[in-house]
């Protein structure tokens, strides 16, 4: 088992909204794309953010070595409860996830 963040060549989370959240995970080569591609589970990640498994949009783009994630924010943007209002932080949370 590997944490995506050794695999990965960088992951990077921004906000995208108000409402939503966007996490990149860039892929040095196709191998290292499959892996990811195919060893993370989107169950495992809305467990992760204690979010629906539904409501996570995921992009599998292999031309490009990408898997694109977006997901609603725990929190409107800018209200009280919002900890992160760039959405930079929850790239640290995948980089540390374990696959096979």
């Amino acid at each position: 088992m590997a944490e995506i963040g050794q695999i990965a060549q960088k992951v990077r989370s921004k906000n995208a909204g108000p409402f939503w959240l966007t996490i990149d995970i860039f892929c040095r080569n196709r191998v290292d794309f499959e892996r990811i591609s195919t060893g993370l589970a989107t169950a495992s990640l809305a467990a992760r953010f204690r979010t629906d498994p539904e409501a996570i949009k995921r992009f599998d783009i292999a031309d490009l070595n990408v898997v694109k994630l977006s997901l609603p924010r725990p929190a409107v943007q800018g209200t009280r409860a919002d900890r992160d209002m760039h959405g930079a932080a929850w790239a640290a949370l995948v980089e540390e996830m374990e696959i096979d």
